[in-house]
C-alpha cells in the first residue's frame, strides 16, 4: 500500500463503495423492523396515524431497495469511475445556448445532491446567453455508471425568453458522458494522428474559466475514422490544460472502444441512439402542458421543474435497467 500510492487509491476507492453498500443494505434492514415494529404497536393501540405513517415508510423503502439493486448492478469494468460531462447547443442561436445551459445546470444540481464533485474544464459562452459549449468532470463514485446512458440529445420545448412575440420554440441541445480512466488502462494514442491547437480562453471568467492564452484544443483522427476533439482551459498552465486534454482524449477513445464492444445490446434494445439532431433520447416541455419523458423507457414527469432542478434519478434508473435487462437477454440467448 506505501510502497503503491496508485494501487493504494484503487483499494480505498473499493472499500469505501463496499462500506457505502453494507451500510445501505443494513440501513434498510434497520428501517424496515422500525417499520413492522410500528404497524404492529398502531395496530394493538388502534392508532392509524401511526400505521399510515409507517406503511408510507415503507413505501419509501421499497423505492430504495429497488434503487440499491440497480446500483449494485453496475458492474461494468468503468461504472465506478468518475466521468466527463459534455453539452453542446444545437442549432438556434441563442435560444439553443440557453438550453444548454440549463441542461447542463441539471446534470451539476443532481451531482451536488449526490455529495459528488464537479469541476469546470472547458467553456465557451454563448453569443447572448447560456453557452456554446462546456465539460465538467463529476467526481464521486460510480458517476459514470450513473450517467453513462445520458449520452445523447435532449429537446426542450417551451415559450422562448427571448421571442418578443412569445411564441413557442423547440430547442435542441447535446450530452456526451465518458469515464475517466487510470493510467492501468492501455489506450494508445499516436501523435501522428494528434493535432494540436492553443488558443485564447473565451469563457465568461469568473470562477469557472482563466482569460489566458493557455487554452488547448486537441484533434485526434486515424484514417477513417471521425475526428475525436477535446479542449481544456480550466488551467493557467498550457503544461497543464494539455495533460488534463490528453487525459480526456484517452478516456473518449476508450469510451469509443467500450460503445463498440456494447453494440450488440444497442442494436437489439436501441438502448442507445446516434447522437444526432432527429434521435433526441428525452423530451422537456414547459409549454402548451409540462412533462418530461424519456422517449427510450417511456419514463414520465408532469413535474419538469423539479426535473430540471436536478431530480433524475427515475429516468437515469429506468435506463440502466432496460439496459441490463437486455443484456441478460442476450446472456441467455447466447
Amino acid at each position: 500500500m506505501w510502497e503503491d500510492s496508485a494501487a493504494a487509491q484503487q483499494v480505498l476507492r473499493e472499500r469505501t463503495r463496499l462500506e457505502r453498500s453494507i451500510e445501505g443494505y443494513r440501513r434498510i434492514e434497520r428501517d424496515l423492523a422500525d417499520a413492522v415494529e410500528l404497524i404492529e404497536l398502531g395496530e394493538v393501540d388502534g392508532d392509524q396515524g401511526i400505521v399510515q405513517e409507517a406503511e408510507a415508510n415503507l413505501a419509501a423503502l421499497r423505492d430504495e431497495a429497488e434503487k440499491r439493486e440497480i446500483e449494485s448492478l453496475l458492474s461494468g469494468e468503468a461504472d465506478g469511475n468518475d466521468c466527463y460531462l459534455e453539452v453542446h447547443a444545437g442549432a438556434g442561436g441563442t435560444e439553443a445556448q440557453d438550453w444548454a445551459e440549463m441542461l447542463l445546470r441539471m446534470y451539476v444540481r443532481w451531482a451536488e445532491a449526490r455529495g459528488y464533485k464537479t469541476e469546470w474544464l472547458e467553456e465557451s459562452a454563448g453569443e447572448g446567453a447560456g453557452i456554446k459549449s462546456a465539460t465538467v468532470r463529476i467526481n464521486g463514485t460510480d458517476a459514470y455508471g450513473w450517467l453513462k446512458t445520458e449520452s445523447g440529445v435532449h429537446r426542450l420545448v417551451r415559450i422562448s425568453p427571448f421571442d418578443s412575440n412569445a411564441r413557442r420554440h423547440t430547442s435542441f441541445a447535446s450530452a456526451w458522458v465518458y469515464p475517466v480512466i487510470d493510467d492501468k488502462i492501455e489506450v494508445e494514442v499516436e501523435d501522428k494522428y494528434l493535432r494540436v491547437d492553443t488558443y485564447r480562453s473565451s469563457g465568461a471568467g469568473g470562477q469557472h474559466v482563466n482569460k489566458t492564452d493557455s487554452a488547448v484544443r486537441l484533434t485526434y483522427q486515424p484514417p477513417g475514422n471521425d475526428p475525436v476533439v477535446v479542449a481544456c482551459q480550466s488551467e493557467r498552465s498550457q503544461h497543464q490544460n494539455r495533460a488534463h486534454a490528453m487525459a480526456m482524449l484517452r478516456a473518449r477513445l476508450y469510451e469509443l472502444e467500450l460503445e463498440k464492444r456494447d453494440a450488440e445490446t444497442d442494436a437489439m434494445n436501441a438502448t442507445k441512439t446516434e447522437i444526432g439532431w432527429g434521435h433526441q433520447i428525452r423530451s422537456y416541455v414547459l409549454q402548451p402542458y409540462q412533462m418530461v419523458k424519456d422517449l427510450r423507457t417511456g419514463v414520465e414527469t408532469g413535474n419538469p421543474a423539479s426535473v430540471l432542478d436536478g431530480d433524475i434519478d427515475r429516468f437515469l434508473a429506468a435506463a440502466l435497467a432496460q439496459r441490463i435487462k437486455g443484456a441478460d437477454a442476450i446472456t441467455a440467448e447466447a
